[in-house]
């Protein structure tokens, strides 16, 4: 009686845990070494081995000349000196902008192309600079004129707004919206570029003309 009592205390524990034979997927049915599988889950959660995977045979190396190996590694060694002396020389050297740089024939002709400056005698330079003083004062009336000008005219506008407001929000409303007809502005020209005529297109070959600096 106690032995059946332990007996059915055990499968009472073990009452999910299923042996089952290795299911099949649609028409492919899995290989041979899951032939016993055990899961512990309502749905089948299986423990299959892998396929055997045996070692491949190493690629056979090539025999390189040690002659060859120590011309490689001298050739690398004297461009690092190469490469260092010309830093500890030059410096940094950044990449060089045409734009900046220049054409090498004009900086080589810039002493012969270069013209000594005008001395110019004391009357001239005192009334260059009283003409420089009086041109900035001209500038600075017309400056303050259009500054009043301005002014006059946005607190006429701002009037003319508030009154506009007083009499009808809707008018107000429609006052301050901008105005997209005050400059008119209309771009035309081809959606599509024109094909040329006679061209015949490179098959995937090209030039690099690509710079490099070392």
């Amino acid at each position: 009686m106690a032995l059946r009592t332990t007996v059915a205390a055990v499968a009472s524990k073990l009452s999910r845990l299923t042996v089952a034979p290795c299911l099949s997927t649609g028409a492919k049915i899995l290989p041979p070494q899951c032939g016993r599988c055990i899961h512990s889950q309502s749905s089948p959660l299986l423990f299959h081995a892998t396929s055997q995977l045996w070692g491949a045979p190493m690629k056979k190396k090539k025999k390189v000349d040690p002659s060859v190996l120590l011309a490689r590694e001298n050739k690398r060694k004297k461009k690092i000196e190469k490469q260092m002396k010309r830093l500890e020389k030059f410096g940094r050297r950044f990449k060089p902008i045409e734009e900046i740089e220049g054409d090498l024939k004009i900086r080589r002709e810039l002493e012969m192309r270069r013209r000594p400056a005008e001395e110019l005698a004391f009357e001239e330079k005192e009334r260059r600079a009283l003409l420089h003083k009086e041109w900035a004062r001209v500038r600075m009336r017309e400056y303050k004129q259009e500054c009043t000008v301005w002014a006059r005219v946005v607190n006429a506008q701002q009037r003319a707004l508030d009154e506009l407001r007083f009499e009808s929000e809707e008018l107000y409303q429609m006052a301050i919206q901008p105005d997209e007809t005050l400059i008119p502005l209309e771009f035309k020209g081809p959606t599509a570029t024109p094909p040329i005529k006679g061209y015949q297109a490179p098959d995937g070959e090209y030039i690099d003309v690509t710079k490099t600096y070392d």
